[in-house]
């Protein structure tokens, strides 16, 4: 497969934002004025897919709206990269109604998380475009980007030297949780998001890879059923090396029964496995976050 790596961004280029899953509505409206006011003070110009705001149920327009502004936007000739307005629901609903040989004659940057992890995965499948699993519009651009994650953002977006991430940043401790070093392209995101690529056109070739997973609002016994799907479709078996982000939210504080703790769930499925496995590293639905490359070719 090709691997398509879009060019650099520099000030003055223009920046589609579109909104593939949910719309930016209520307080996260206000946030996407923020947001785009802070890509506007950096020198970028917008302009906005034509459904970011469409309201339908808890999605920014029907699939073939949404579908639509994406398809537009990889195919404008003017365009630089696309930014996701926020996350949500609904972007699985879109990746058969995506133009795959359009967007590989036109690869772009393509930023965004949570949800939109299966389009980022089914794209580069599809036709090997590197994307970044980073900050959004209408969330940390519109809330007030913090430093770090701003700091380690922008660099990857306009430059083509390579850059080194350390896992130890002052308000996180990284766990090694299986020493060594490994080589591979970076692929994962939003655990929630991945499994229901699994089996389909859609999900990417894991083998070599360097895995990355990581979810929020999820319960263990949910994290332990994603798990067990990646187990037998093979895939913990394939990889190079894993990582794991944070599991946000996941204790339900009303629940009396008896429970496996998220640390006991991830040893049954990784004891076995003789690869480098780091835990805790801040990227995905952090406040503070790397930006990741996914498809990019890494050392862990």
């Amino acid at each position: 497969m090709t691997i398509r790596k879009p060019e650099k961004l520099n000030r003055g280029d223009l920046i589609g934002i579109l909104s593939p899953a949910s719309p930016p509505f209520g307080e996260k409206k206000e946030q996407y004025d923020k947001g785009v006011q802070y890509l506007l003070d950096r020198g970028y110009r917008i302009i906005e897919g034509p459904h970011v705001f469409e309201e339908y149920g808890y999605l920014a327009g029907t699939d073939a709206e949404r579908a639509e502004d994406l398809n537009t936007l990889f195919a404008h000739p003017d365009v630089r990269a696309l930014f996701c307005s926020r996350g949500g629901y609904g972007t699985p609903r879109l990746l058969d109604k995506i133009d795959y040989a359009a967007i590989k004659k036109h690869p772009k940057i393509l930023v965004g998380y949570s949800d939109i992890t299966c389009l980022q995965l089914a794209l580069y499948a599809k036709t090997g475009l590197i994307s970044y699993s980073g900050p959004m519009v209408a969330v940390e651009m519109g809330k007030g980007i913090h430093p770090l994650t701003e700091k380690h953002f922008w660099p990857l977006l306009t430059s083509t030297r390579r850059m080194a991430m350390k896992a130890r940043v002052a308000e996180f401790k990284p766990q090694r949780i299986h020493p060594g070093t490994a080589e591979g392209r970076l692929l994962g995101g939003c655990l929630s998001l991945i499994a229901p690529l699994l089996g389909t056109d859609y999900q990417p070739d894991f083998r070599g890879a360097i895995l990355v997973l990581e979810d929020i609002g999820e319960e263990v016994y949910n994290i332990d059923r994603y798990l067990v799907q990646f187990k037998y479709a093979g895939i913990l078996k394939q990889i190079n090396g894993l990582v794991f982000g944070q599991f946000l939210e996941t204790v339900d504080e009303e629940k009396t029964s008896p429970d496996l703790s998220l640390d006991e769930v991830i040893h049954e499925y990784t004891h076995d496995l003789a690869i480098p496995i780091l835990a805790n590293f801040p990227y995905g639905h952090n406040e503070i976050k790397y930006t990741l490359p996914i498809g990019c070719r890494v050392r862990l």
